[in-house]
């Protein structure tokens, strides 16, 4: 992973368009492609970025760019669309690398874990003609639990938890955010999934769009004759 600090302005070009000022910023260039930009507010959420698969290459400025003050361009291409994140950089503050190595991923505790199993053999819990894409779809913030299409072909991301809270919501929303603009899979619908939502969680999700399903968890197991329901 490498970690670059640097004054620079970013432009976004492809299915959206945005244009980040000169200003300084965190860089983060992971190994699968992918570029985030980040900036000293906002907690987590990058201010633009480029999911993989993508490719990072390094460019000489023209005159005019380097009369601007540019040093080098970062060129981040989506390797199926034509989306690019073009990075020019006006001085490098800080630079570091090193290799994190395998991660094991998130640890779900057994009861998530085997709900998103069981969710997954049992797609259709999610709709009449829903079928499984995969899960842990892995995204440039974190894994969904679950990717599937409806019976239209449209896609739909679902967030698994035990209890499901404001938070679990907000976590659902942001992958929402980011898999939207990914032109293959969007449009994408939330489905917010728990054994038990809280009011707030579920007013929350129904003010973005986001479905509630109530999972039983035991007749998910086939212990009782119980039906998940659908709010």
């Amino acid at each position: 992973m490498r970690l670059v600090i640097a004054k620079c302005s970013v432009d976004y070009a492809g299915r959206l368009s945005a244009h980040l000022p000169l200003a300084t910023r965190l860089l983060i260039h992971k190994n699968d492609g992918s570029l985030l930009v980040h900036s000293d507010g906002g907690s987590y959420k990058p201010l633009n970025w480029m999911s993989p698969p993508c490719s990072l290459t390094v460019h000489e400025p023209d005159d005019d760019q380097r009369a601007a003050g540019v040093t080098a361009l970062w060129r981040v291409t989506h390797a199926k669309t034509a989306d690019m994140l073009v990075v020019s950089i006006h001085e490098v503050v800080h630079e570091t690398a090193h290799e994190l190595g395998l991660d094991p991923g998130l640890q779900k505790d057994g009861v998530e874990a085997h709900l998103q199993k069981l969710l997954a053999e049992q797609i259709a819990l999610l709709g009449e003609g829903t079928t499984l894409v995969r899960r842990e779809y892995m995204t440039a913030i974190g894994p969904v639990d679950i990717l599937a299409r409806d019976a239209s072909g449209a896609s739909l991301a679902v967030e698994i938890k035990r209890r499901g809270g404001i938070d679990g919501v907000e976590q659902l929303t942001r992958y929402l955010e980011l898999m939207n603009r990914d032109p293959l899979l969007a449009p994408v619908a939330g489905v917010f999934a728990a054994q038990e939502i809280t009011p707030q969680a579920r007013t929350l999700a129904e003010d973005r769009g986001i479905r509630c399903l109530l999972l039983d968890y035991d007749a998910m197991r086939g212990l009782d004759d119980g039906v998940p329901r659908l709010f």
